[in-house]
């Protein structure tokens, strides 16, 4: 399960819709709806919320958002909790730089003009995120 903390505007087509499939899938390990990836260390932050729910449904808005801009078709009637009002969550900028390490890796090997566009670019959060100073999170198991 990778849930990004990159903005969405970063990912290409197959990471936009894996991080919409896999988001889905955390939100209903959240719900309780399913058994499977109960213990997934990617959930942690979205656990230590006052409203689990309401934070990965704003999660899940802005990934819409992103393929909505793209021309995508992705079905916000699956947010349990749209539009719920959130707390930013923090993350460090060790784990932004990884993601964006690894971004660029998968970038390279299967869309190479998603690659040129990454490789202009800076990382900017996900807009649930807030980057704080700090190494690779303690959640992560990103072996790269």
């Amino acid at each position: 399960m990778r849930i990004w903390s990159l903005h969405p505007s970063h990912l290409d087509r197959a990471a936009l819709v894996a991080d919409w499939r896999e988001t889905l899938l955390a939100q209903a390990v959240l719900a309780g709806r399913t058994k499977g990836y109960t213990r997934h260390p990617q959930l942690e932050r979205f656990r230590a919320q006052a409203d689990p729910l309401a934070s990965v449904g704003f999660y899940l808005a802005c990934v819409a958002d992103e393929a909505d801009a793209r021309g995508y078709r992705f079905d916000r009637t699956r947010i349990l909790s749209p539009g719920s009002p959130v707390s930013p969550i923090s993350v460090t900028d060790g784990q932004l730089a990884l993601e964006w390490t690894h971004l660029g890796a998968k970038l390279a090997e299967r869309s190479p003009s998603d690659a040129v566009r990454w490789r202009a670019a800076s990382p900017t959060p996900h807009p649930l995120f807030t980057v704080v100073p700090g190494p690779v999170e303690s959640w992560e198991r990103a072996v790269l």
